[in-house]
């Protein structure tokens, strides 16, 4: 192998994008929704993996609002307070879910408008 060979590899383009954290985030949060909601139009088939999928989006809001709570965290000190409201929500609701005293829809509108503004902002 040549050293301009080597060259030219070392300084290629990497063969995938460099992810930011915004692009994670909204990565892990599409997932979830995506599985929660697959689950739940299933739920009466298989209900234990619409308890499973309902557990993963509590661990999901867990994490954000372990977050957000962080002293480092760099989000304005309202929208960090936003995101620990609905990971409370989040929480309490999803237990009236398994109740059978709620419907699942309102956690996907959630997870959905968290979405378009990670996409909103990452426009920006």
């Amino acid at each position: 192998m040549t050293p301009q060979t080597l060259a030219r590899r070392a300084y290629a383009q990497p063969a995938a994008p460099t992810r930011t954290p915004r692009d994670t985030e909204y990565e892990a949060i599409s997932r979830i929704t995506q599985r929660l909601k697959a689950a739940a139009a299933d739920k009466k088939g298989d209900f234990s993996a619409f308890v499973q999928a309902l557990h993963a989006n509590r661990q999901l809001w867990s994490v954000l609002a372990k977050g957000v709570s962080n002293a480092h965290n760099g989000l304005p000190e309202e929208l960090r307070a936003k995101i620990l409201f609905l990971a409370q929500f989040t929480e309490q609701h999803s237990s009236k879910v398994l109740g059978r005293t709620a419907e699942v829809e309102p956690l996907l509108e959630i997870n959905m408008a968290v979405l378009r503004g990670l996409r909103q902002k990452g426009a920006a």
